[in-house]
């Protein structure tokens, strides 16, 4: 098992009407990658598709991939493409599940989004990952 010291947080930077598979068509047509950009992405109506197990190293964040945990919400841009977090409560209460048990299984995990590692200069998740873990997850 691997040592997991990030549980990261992070959107899809997508309209909520986008599909799992176009977003997985993405990252393997025009990113050219091997494996997913997440553990487990959650749709508008809250169910969580696991993408990758959680022993697989994802494309999360550069640099920190091979000690993190990655979940994803559809979402997180409004229609003119600027940053908003649009989650729906089906998808906050399923991103709460998924960030309790792997808080559960890896205690030590510190819990930020994408935004809150050094360098990375991006919106994503859309709001304040530490603050929402903080309040409802730890």
């Amino acid at each position: 098992m691997r040592s997991i010291s990030y549980i990261v947080i992070h959107c899809t930077a997508t309209l909520q009407s986008a599909k799992v598979e176009s977003i997985q068509n993405y990252w393997k047509n025009n990113l050219k990658w091997k494996s997913p950009g997440y553990h487990k992405i959650i749709e508008p109506n809250g169910t969580v598709r696991t993408l990758a197990p959680d022993a697989a190293v994802c494309n999360g964040v550069k640099g920190h991939n091979s000690h993190s945990l990655h979940v994803s919400y559809i979402g997180g841009i409004d229609a003119k493409g600027n940053a908003k977090d649009n989650r729906t409560p089906q998808q906050k209460a399923a991103m709460e599940r998924v960030v309790r048990e792997w808080k559960r299984q890896h205690p030590q995990a510190v819990v930020q989004g994408h935004r809150d590692f050094a360098g990375v200069a991006k919106a994503c998740p859309s709001f304040d990952a530490i603050a929402w873990a903080k309040e409802v997850c730890l």
